[in-house]
């Protein structure tokens, strides 16, 4: 499954349902939003972060949150009569799957007002990777459909230029994460200073 992870832990110092995108809207399909959580303890700022730290989800290196899909397709191959392949149509089914860390309950005035600064900000991050992710499929999409190739009447020529494709497309997605991340964790992003905040806090 893919994943992106966020928010590395060595930085000492990632889904409301919403509206979708209108883009996703019009094509005629939905993408499905699945939110998964994991408990930490703690009733200080750096309490909290330090029991991410233990129970964090980990893809590829220690996190805080990550976003993973589950991405399948209905693909509708058609030999024509003069010997060649079109892909008439491919709809996706795509489910984005966010982590993030879960709070207690009962934390102190001061620390619960910090961690949900801290939290709706690792939720907005988190749903930009989902944005990448929606719109990696979109393009998958648009470039699918009506896809023709000459001369193959066992469609497997129109095949393999849509698996190219579907790695170049993979592959943008992927840099656009971590180009992200990188951005967002690094001394005064976004995120970085989400973590200071949290650590330095009540």
């Amino acid at each position: 499954m893919p994943a992106h992870s966020l928010f590395s832990l060595t930085l000492s110092a990632a889904v409301l349902m919403g509206a979708l995108p209108l883009s996703a809207q019009s094509a005629g399909w939905k993408p499905a939003e699945q939110i998964k959580t994991y408990a930490i303890s703690g009733n200080t700022g750096g309490a909290l972060y330090q029991s991410i730290g233990e129970r964090g989800p980990t893809a590829g290196v220690q996190a805080i949150a990550h976003t993973t899909f589950k991405l399948t397709w209905r693909r509708d191959y058609r030999p024509q009569p003069d010997g060649a392949c079109v892909l008439a149509t491919a709809r996706p089914n795509l489910t984005i799957i966010y982590t993030w860390p879960k709070a207690p309950a009962s934390l102190p005035p001061a620390v619960a007002a910090s961690w949900k600064t801290f939290i709706s900000g690792v939720e907005t991050h988190e749903r930009v990777h989902g944005e990448h992710i929606l719109d990696m499929v979109q393009k998958i999409e648009a470039f699918s459909t009506g896809l023709r190739a000459e001369n193959d009447p066992k469609c497997q020529k129109v095949r393999a230029v849509l698996q190219q494709r579907l790695g170049e497309l993979s592959n943008e997605q992927r840099q656009r994460g971590r180009d992200f991340d990188r951005d967002e964790l690094s001394p005064g992003g976004r995120v970085h200073q989400l973590i200071l905040a949290l650590v330095n806090g009540p």
